[in-house]
């Protein structure tokens, strides 16, 4: 079953919006999920999301994207490169560089919330959790990690993982990132028939099909919190503000 009584975000979780990979503008040469994108966060007063996967050596990377295309001067998987290497490779726009979790950790060093996301392909891989496990263990600071895997969620924990630990999720999953679901495993993820495994502590829920009455029954019966993403309009934070405790934002001032 899952948890009578999950492990509570801080305050300060709550206090003020969460910033999209960082507080990026891409027009300005602050890219998302780099030092520059997370130093204009802290700036601001707001919580820190960002998205972390493997390295070919296991390391823990603060990227979103499974290939390097779209945003750096790099080709392919960044599973395919080794940490140092992708710690060279140039971005398209402003100067900086990936780095892995330990460097993000002791920029933001306590000073705003971090959510941190693991990056899932659901190919049931979850060494990554070993290493992160050991970055955070001694992080003093507000910190919770999610993921849209549950095998991840379990995985983290069964690492040592203490702090809180949260399912993303959305009522559609025909997005080209779960085409190696099942239909089965796909309605399962959107309906979260994994509660009883994966026991989150808190639920990161697609805005556009809220109210739902997944995160409406973890919220009203289960008790746990629930963020929504992607928000980026003050219209869109008006329009889910009933039904959620915090959200997660881009492209708009929330204040």
């Amino acid at each position: 079953m899952p948890r009578l009584t999950p492990l509570p975000l801080t305050p300060g979780f709550l206090a003020r919006p969460i910033a999209h990979r960082g507080l990026h503008t891409r027009v300005r040469g602050i890219i998302e999920n780099t030092r520059a994108a997370f130093d204009a966060a802290i700036s601001g007063g707001f919580g820190i999301e960002c998205d972390i996967q493997a390295s070919r050596d296991g390391e823990a990377m603060v990227f979103h994207d499974f290939t390097l295309d779209r945003l750096t001067e790099g080709t392919g998987r960044v599973d395919g490169v080794d940490a140092g290497a992708l710690g060279e490779i140039p971005f398209l726009q402003g100067t900086s560089r990936m780095e892995p979790l330990g460097a993000l950790l002791a920029q933001v060093a306590g000073r705003v919330p971090l959510v941190v996301e693991v990056k899932s392909r659901f190919e049931g891989d979850g060494r990554i959790a070993t290493r992160i496990a050991a970055l955070v263990r001694d992080y003093a600071g507000p910190l919770v990690l999610k993921s849209f895997d549950p095998g991840k969620i379990i995985a983290l924990r069964e690492a040592g993982v203490k702090q809180p630990l949260g399912i993303v999720a959305t009522a559609d999953y025909a997005d080209h990132d779960y085409e190696s679901l099942s239909a089965d495993e796909k309605h399962a993820l959107a309906n979260l028939l994994h509660i009883n495994e994966s026991k989150p502590d808190f639920l990161s829920w697609d805005h556009r099909y809220l109210p739902s009455a997944a995160p409406f029954l973890c919220r009203s019966q289960l008790g746990l919190p629930v963020m929504s993403w992607t928000i980026r309009s003050r219209e869109a934070a008006a329009k889910v503000a009933p039904h959620v405790d915090q959200i997660v934002f881009e492209g708009f001032d929330p204040a």
